[in-house]
């Protein structure tokens, strides 16, 4: 693959076979984040466990100490008794039935997180084909279903990330921006490593935290030393 010329710039910056402290680490991305836009930092995180297993999956959510830097779009779907709660904790978008016919109908998919309560799952799920591809469905281990809806809309607005294993057993979650300096990022990371360490499953065999790699949006992949991950 043929790198543009800051990339390259970028790759002068740091050893690629170093396995760096995460503070270093971090600074490191900071500084070859140099895009015209405020670039998304990334962490990923390879994990000793086998995702074709049920008993070894490794999933949840957690909120970051600092966001992540972007403006979230929460649609709350939920029963009228529960709608002034979803308003007042900052949802963008709030209904019942009306919402879920203009998601079948009109495909508007206007959002980035939906959060609804228990008893609606029900009409919800209808919603799974066009929903679930996207990474949108609800889930109560993603504490997007809740019967407390204005905490969960409350807590999606403050930056509630959900972490996942894809089919590879890696978990890529969003950190943070650039502009946020590698203090906050570590935070932020530290914080979503902690959750992952308590999500382990019991099935899990030998090094947990494989490898740990951040990078910036435009920039290349560095490095982290797992077993020093968490500072």
């Amino acid at each position: 693959m043929k790198h543009g010329k800051k990339y390259r710039e970028s790759m002068k910056l740091f050893d690629r076979s170093h396995l760096y402290d995460t503070g270093e680490a971090l600074e490191l991305c900071v500084k070859t984040g140099t895009a015209k836009f405020d670039e998304t930092v990334e962490v990923h995180l390879k994990l000793g466990v086998d995702s074709r297993h049920a008993d070894q999956q490794v999933r949840g959510a957690v909120v970051l100490p600092h966001g992540t830097g972007r403006s979230i779009r929460v649609l709350a779907v939920c029963r009228e008794d529960k709608m002034e709660a979803a308003k007042a904790a900052g949802a963008d978008f709030v209904g019942a039935e009306d919402m879920i016919q203009k998601i079948q109908t009109e495909n508007w998919l206007d959002f980035d997180v939906m959060i609804t309560t228990p008893d609606m799952m029900g009409l919800v799920g209808r919603l799974g084909r066009l929903l679930g591809p996207r990474g949108l469905m609800p889930n109560p281990k993603a504490g997007t279903v809740s019967p407390d809806i204005g905490k969960a809309v409350q807590e999606a607005k403050a930056g509630k990330i959900e972490y996942r294993l894809d089919k590879t057993n890696i978990i890529h979650c969003p950190i943070g921006k650039v502009s946020f300096g590698a203090e906050k990022l570590q935070e932020n990371l530290n914080v979503l490593v902690d959750a992952v360490n308590r999500a382990k499953p019991a099935a899990a065999k030998g090094q947990y935290i494989r490898s740990c790699v951040v990078s910036a949006t435009m920039g290349p992949g560095i490095r982290i030393n797992p077993a020093r991950v968490m500072g």
